[in-house]
Parts: structure tokens; C-alpha cells; sequence
């Protein structure tokens, strides 16, 4: 099959995220040809990595893969700018993709904002191809949800019809989330249309990564990998460093790596509350994460108390690394669907409490080498069962091929039974239980 994928922060494996790439890579594989239409500016690193002076597009092959980069104007916050940068993508992506002579057997568009979904649907309709509508973010419900956006103005009431039209339109549903047909039930979307393909990982790309047996390193490392922006409420897992710091705690180190558009507040915040015991490292490539995981003797990830947003799960890319690597995760959050909880791969706390985190940063300290290790094993148990890229190019590839006998309710009811089948570990901020002291 020729099939086109219009994901505007598509990227190659010398950017942090990969998952489409990765994804497409396998199809090729399986001798499927490819195309991704992208931007030419990172999204990751702010500035423009692709395109010379002059230049408006370039196609670029990368190990079989046809990515078009298109090039869209810079931004480095959440502001007018990046507005212009994703209606810019959305214009040039349809305009360029028209006019190609090629004729694909199928699109995808992808909504990490519904502008890009969008044009993958309007080429879908010149090119008179069947449509596949992939929704890694909820928008405008996100953006209501964070305060970006009123619950009742007109911005809002238009982004949630033309999701809704989207929706409707679409042949399939990917969804990133196991619970998003919930969600879909909302606008009037029948489950039999939704499909599961989380965020993948490719699981070669770690071999490097040493065995992790439990042994803390002095002082013991907790990491974070990924975007330095608002959604991931990092200030909490700051606060729950100087929590331990002001305890007198020397024993743990935080390192954060990665870029965004907080990353200067975050850092001027350690600044302020004086700590020692935080460290700022630079964004790394894809195929530099493992050689930067070995540091670790944990991962944390810290999300908002959005109930409303979360009750449909989490998928972020950084959690599916996190499990791969075989170290303990400490979540702090409440989602409707919890990979660390039902993986038991970690601890999990309420969102937005420093004291909370603080406190199971500490039990996981004084757990047994044994204990963590087993935590680690089960996390990257998990990443292999349901985030294999080979197994979710394997899902997506019926899907495109064989639509009307894909289902992924057998998928998720396997789901089920980890909840019913795995220790769930979960602190709150004043006693820790039993499940904790009996590891």
C-alpha cells in the first residue's frame, strides 16, 4: 500500500520523539511505501533543522521512509506564533500533497492538533482515498482544560465540531488511549470504529542499556526524561526535591533532560529555592536515550490534576521509554488508565502534591535492591506486551488493510486483567501502606 501520514512534529531518530517514524519504518518492511509530510522546524529544539535559505519543501529518504519536510514559520512559546506555525503547516501540507501526481491508497491524519488532521482529510478527498484520523491530543477539550481556551467561546464551539467532523468522517479511529472511546461515544462514535495503537518503542534501540538489578548508585539518581513545558507540572517534582533537601535528605539527585518552553522558569525556580540537588541536562537524540537512561536509578513523571482530561488515560512517549529501561517509575497522578500502577512497575501518588512524590522517593530509597528490580522487570514486561513497534505495526497494517475485521477489544480486554492480576502500589501523603513495607 502507498499510504501518507500528515503529522506535523513527525522527526527522525536525531530528534527525541520517533514513534511515526518508527512505525513506518516496519510497514516499509512489510513493503508498504511511506510518506510523511512534516515541518521543517523542530518543534524540539525550536529552531530550523532541515531546510536551507530559500528552500520551502524537501523530500528526504531515511532507512526507506519518504519524509516531506515543509517549512513553517518559528516560534518559541505557546503564543500567536506557533498559531501561525500550525496554520501555516496545515496550508503547505495540503497544497503540497495535492499537487503530487502520486496517488495514495490511504491517509492518516494526526491530530496532535486537528489543523494537521485536517489537511490530511481535504487531500483525502482530492485524491478520493480512504481517511484514518489518529487523535494523540484532545483538542480543544486540552486547551479548555489547561485555561487556554474558554469552555464557551466561539474558538471552542468551532474545534469541537470540526473534531467531531473528523471523527465522522474518518474510516477508523487510532486512539492512543484505551478508554478515548468513551470519549468518542460523546460526539455519537460507536466503539467498533476505535482502534488502540498506543505510543510505541523501538525495542532494538535499547539494547544498549545496561541490566538494572536493583543497586542504588550514591546518591540515588531519579530522572526525568522529556518536554519542559507547562502540561507535564514539573514545578511539582521540583518542590518534592526541595521537600527532601529541606528534610536534610542527601541521598537522591534529580536530573531533567530534555527542552521546552518552561525550561527557563523551571530552572529559575531551583534557583530560587536554592537546590542542591537538581540537575539541568540538555536534549538528546533518540538514539542517545539509552546511553543517558543507564544513569538512572528511577523515572518520575509528574502530570496536572485534570480529571476531566485524564479520566481517558495517558499515552506520552516518555512512559513507554521509562518502562522499556527496567527501572522503577514514580508517577504522580491520578489517569484513568496508569501503565505504572497496572504494569507494577512503580509507585503511583496524587497529582500536585510535592509532599506526596517527596515521600515515595523515599520508600523507593529504602526499598530492597530485590524489590526495585522486580519493578523495573514487570515495567519492561509490560513495554514489550503492549508497546512493541512490531507488534503495533503489525495492528496498524490490518487496520489499513482489512478494516471491517479489526478490533482491538480483546487487546484491551488483556488490559483488564492486569488490574485484576497485579499488585497495585499507590501512596497518598500521609501513611504509606502495607503493599509498600511488605515489598
Amino acid at each position: 500500500m502507498r499510504v501518507w501520514i500528515f503529522f506535523h512534529y513527525a522527526s527522525t531518530p536525531d530528534q527525541p520523539f520517533t514513534g511515526p517514524y518508527d512505525l513506518s519504518k516496519c510497514l516499509v518492511r512489510k513493503g508498504h511505501e511511506i510518506t510523511i509530510f512534516a515541518s521543517s522546524f523542530s518543534h524540539y529544539k525550536f529552531k530550523e533543522l532541515r531546510l536551507q535559505p530559500g528552500e520551502n519543501w524537501k523530500t528526504e529518504d531515511v532507512n526507506g521512509v519518504k519524509f516531506v519536510w515543509i517549512k513553517t514559520p518559528p516560534y518559541c512559546r505557546n503564543d500567536w506564533r506557533r498559531i501561525l506555525n500550525m496554520l501555516a503547516y496545515g496550508w503547505r501540507a495540503f497544497w503540497m500533497a495535492a499537487r503530487l501526481k502520486e496517488m495514495p491508497d490511504a491517509i492518516i491524519g494526526v491530530t496532535n492538533h486537528p489543523i494537521a488532521a485536517l489537511s490530511g482529510y481535504c487531500v483525502s478527498f482530492v485524491k478520493r482515498c480512504r481517511f484514518f484520523f489518529e487523535v494523540r491530543d484532545l483538542w480543544p477539550l486540552t486547551l479548555v482544560q489547561f485555561g487556554m481556551l474558554k469552555e464557551r467561546s466561539a474558538i471552542t464551539w468551532l474545534m469541537f465540531r470540526l473534531e467531531s467532523f473528523l471523527f465522522k468522517k474518518a474510516e477508523k479511529i487510532i486512539m492512543v488511549w484505551p478508554r478515548m472511546d468513551e470519549y468518542g461515544a460523546t460526539h455519537g462514535i460507536t466503539q467498533d470504529k476505535f482502534v488502540w495503537i498506543p505510543q510505541c518503542v523501538d525495542l532494538n534501540r535499547y539494547d544498549t542499556l545496561r541490566p538494572y538489578h536493583g543497586n542504588p548508585s550514591d546518591p540515588f539518581t531519579i530522572m526525568y526524561l522529556g518536554g519542559h513545558v507547562n502540561a507535564n507540572a514539573i514545578e511539582v517534582i521540583l518542590r518534592a526535591a526541595h521537600v527532601l533537601q529541606f528534610e536534610g535528605s542527601n541521598l537522591v539527585r534529580f536530573v531533567f533532560v530534555g527542552d521546552g518552553q518552561e525550561k527557563g522558569n523551571l530552572m529559575k525556580l531551583a534557583r530560587n529555592l536554592n537546590l542542591k540537588n537538581v540537575e539541568f541536562w540538555d536534549i538528546v537524540p533518540r538514539n542517545d536515550l539509552p546511553r543517558v537512561m543507564n544513569e538512572a536509578d528511577a523515572f518520575v513523571l509528574s502530570m496536572k490534576n485534570l480529571p476531566d482530561l485524564y479520566k481517558y488515560g495517558i499515552s506520552w512517549n516518555k512512559l513507554s521509554d521509562y518502562l522499556v529501561a527496567g527501572r522503577p517509575i514514580v508517577l504522580a497522578g491520578a489517569p484513568g488508565y496508569n501503565p505504572v500502577s497496572m504494569a507494577g512497575a512503580g509507585l503511583t501518588v496524587p497529582p500536585e502534591d510535592p509532599a506526596a512524590l517527596a515521600m515515595a522517593i523515599k520508600e523507593l530509597v529504602a526499598l530492597t535492591p530485590e524489590a526495585r528490580a522486580r519493578m523495573g522487570a514487570n515495567g519492561k514486561s509490560y513495554a514489550k506486551e503492549f508497546h512493541d513497534v512490531m507488534v503495533l505495526a503489525d495492528r496498524l497494517e490490518a487496520v489499513l488493510q482489512k478494516p471491517a475485521d479489526v478490533t482491538t477489544h480483546e487487546v484491551i480486554q488483556n488490559l483488564g486483567e492486569h488490574l485484576n492480576t497485579t499488585e497495585h502500589v499507590y501512596l497518598s501523603s500521609v501513611q504509606p501502606p502495607n503493599s509498600i513495607k511488605n515489598l
